[in-house]
């Protein structure tokens, strides 16, 4: 038996929402942000075809489209609380509905951040997600705060997820377990929340790595008015079994990586390598910040390289 909008959304999108006013059953929410905080608010649109693939699967698909508004959360040193969910369906199928709502709360529940409304209707699949969170009032992490002397660091590593997408275009072949590998950081992204709010006060600008890791830091060159210099022999590889041309341009510019890159006086390079620690995840410096503007690549051998490609553009790829 077909099911309708308002039953769609009882049946598997209403929730308590504890830290909230009023939560999903009214025309709007209500929130009341913390004493002595500033709201945190981003969005992002995943639409099939453009973002993911058509048949992925929806527990994926409902973690992934929390985890890169989280890991915006954590780009801005904030604590995420809330999310409204948009969701444009082509049909009601109830077993895809229920992995998505399942892979979406996985993740909710485990950061604590609740869905207080959004909006269903019917046209080609896309999912859009609003998040919003607090940050202490004037301690929120921005593009525009790199400094000459600061280091550039990056978490984790970054080009898996763009290999997953060669591959599934049918552009390259690789072996069953570094498939597995690089589906899982396409898939289900891990937000360094955690990591995100530690640098409050530490780091002077972080951005998350979205479109590739030489195009958003070229936004933080640009907001703040600086040269990063990045050395290509420091930045970590994933451990991929594939030519070293594709490996470098994967790691470089692939994107969908959703890992931290941020910078901090070289005067706190102790105190980064013990937040990497108490955050559980691997930080590495792979630059330095000068006077001047863009971002300029040394090779391995030492001389500055033009990369064919510096990241993905919505309306340029």
């Amino acid at each position: 038996m077909a099911i309708g909008e308002f039953e769609l959304i009882r049946r598997y999108f209403t929730r308590s929402s504890a830290n909230a006013v009023l939560g999903i059953g009214d025309d709007a929410a209500l929130v009341a942000p913390s004493a002595g905080m500033q709201l945190a608010i981003a969005a992002d649109t995943m639409v099939e075809g453009r973002h993911f693939f058509p048949g992925t699967d929806p527990h994926s698909l409902g973690w992934k489209a929390l985890a890169v508004n989280l890991s915006d959360m954590a780009a801005m040193g904030a604590d995420p609380r809330w999310f409204t969910l948009c969701l444009t369906l082509p049909s009601v199928d109830e077993r895809w509905l229920s992995g998505f709502a399942e892979g979406l709360f996985a993740l909710a529940d485990r950061f604590g951040v609740s869905l207080i409304g959004g909006d269903t209707t019917s046209g080609p699949l896309s999912i859009s997600i609003q998040i919003i969170g607090e940050v202490p009032v004037g301690r929120a992490l921005r593009r525009s705060g790199a400094q000459a002397g600061d280091d550039v660091w990056l978490s984790g590593v970054t080009g898996a997820a763009a290999l997953a997408v060669r591959q599934r275009m049918g552009e390259v072949v690789v072996g069953d377990l570094e498939r597995e590998f690089c589906a899982g950081k396409l898939d289900r992204p891990e937000p360094r929340v955690v990591l995100g709010q530690a640098l409050r006060g530490i780091a002077t600008s972080a951005i998350d790595v979205s479109d590739g890791l030489l195009a958003d830091l070229g936004h933080i060159a640009k907001a703040s008015g600086v040269q990063i210099l990045l050395d290509q022999w420091a930045i970590p590889l994933p451990p991929l079994s594939v030519r070293a041309e594709l490996l470098d341009e994967l790691v470089l510019s692939g994107g969908d990586d959703y890992e931290l890159v941020f910078t901090a006086p070289a005067s706190r390079r102790t105190l980064v390598e013990d937040l990497a620690l108490s955050a559980g995840v691997s930080l590495t410096r792979i630059g330095m910040v000068e006077a001047g503007n863009g971002v300029a690549l040394f090779g391995r051998d030492g001389h500055i390289v033009q990369p064919h490609k510096a990241g993905f553009d919505h309306f340029l790829n």
